[in-house]
């Protein structure tokens, strides 16, 4: 099979290639998924170029997230799998297997029924930014009848953190920097949408009410002033990205707040919240209540190129197509 893959980490364009090599074939408990779409997120750029490295067993195909078609089963895996449209995460976690190729295998939950009026695209989308947003979302509890602030609306994770809220029954603000990012914003059901390099954000959202009970944070050390202004004993701050500095923690704000600072890192969650979020991510499919980014389509041969477009902060889902 055609795979992207790297053998050391470095710059995309001297240490992704793309070759031919032996297709995997499913083992105990795994399905072979003929990729159809494969998704592209910061975490995937982070590990090729060492940022945040992980281990390399003689080659790594990219990529965590994907679509596709089940083709074969290992053994203790219902033969009735094969044919199923599937989205896929994990992928590449610990594994050699990612979806920037025209196969992988991942052990059987990793493959999550996709409906047939859902696109290859919009499964590859999910994985790694909508359990993201789960995670998010409800780790310290439901948020029906909540105030959700989605810092950053328009990114991947904020798209679903916003749809995910809504359909829990969550009042959602989202902020954003420019137009194009409000119209993605409000399309997937925010409330407010508040541009925060124009408005005073925080008059505003205590208009909307006096505090937000969970805050979605993509930039802590920019945004944790505001995040404070607007939060009380009740409020969880929970970010989900790291900044190129680390942020100065203003404790007696922080104390004076009485507000509760959450970190996520996907990787390590635990499995069982993980099976709730796939559980839930899946279910709000089905109804219809998730959507699709702007797509950026990208070929085989230009994997460099969409996970450059990736860490240079494209606008939407940046896809390959193997």
């Amino acid at each position: 099979m055609r795979a992207a893959l790297y053998r050391a980490t470095g710059p995309a364009r001297e240490v992704l290639r793309v070759e031919e090599i032996k297709r995997p074939e499913p083992g105990p408990g795994e399905v072979l998924v003929r990729v159809r779409a494969s998704g592209v997120n910061p975490t995937d750029w982070k590990a090729r170029s060492g940022a945040t490295p992980r281990p390399i067993d003689g080659f790594q195909i990219p990529h965590h997230d994907g679509a596709g078609v089940v083709e074969a089963v290992g053994p203790g895996v219902d033969q009735a799998r094969v044919g199923e449209r599937v989205w896929v995460w994990y992928a590449a976690s610990g594994r050699p297997w990612g979806t920037a190729a025209e196969w992988t295998v991942v052990p059987s939950p990793q493959a999550v029924a996709l409906p047939d009026g859902c696109s290859f695209e919009l499964g590859a989308s999910l994985g790694v930014p909508a359990l993201t947003a789960h995670r998010c979302l409800f780790a310290d509890g439901p948020v029906a009848g909540k105030t959700v602030l989605v810092a950053g609306g328009a990114g991947a994770v904020g798209h679903y953190a916003i749809e995910l809220a809504k359909r829990a029954g969550a009042r959602v603000v989202t902020t954003v920097s420019s137009p194009e990012k409000a119209a993605l914003a409000a399309k997937a059901g925010a409330d407010l949408v508040l541009y925060y390099r124009e408005e005073d954000v925080v008059e505003r959202l205590k208009a909307f009410g006096p505090t937000v009970d969970r805050v979605i944070e993509v930039a802590l050390g920019a945004n944790l002033a505001l995040d404070l202004a607007v939060s009380g004993p009740a409020t969880v701050v929970v970010t989900y990205a790291a900044e190129a500095e680390n942020p100065v923690l203003p404790v007696r704000a922080c104390m004076t707040a009485n507000v509760t600072l959450r970190f996520v890192l996907l990787y390590g969650v635990p499995r069982a919240a993980l099976d709730e979020a796939v559980a839930d991510v899946s279910a709000a499919l089905h109804a219809g209540d998730l959507t699709e980014l702007p797509v950026h389509r990208f070929g085989l041969d230009e994997v460099a190129s969409a996970q450059d477009a990736v860490e240079a902060g494209a606008v939407g889902k940046v896809i390959v197509v193997p």
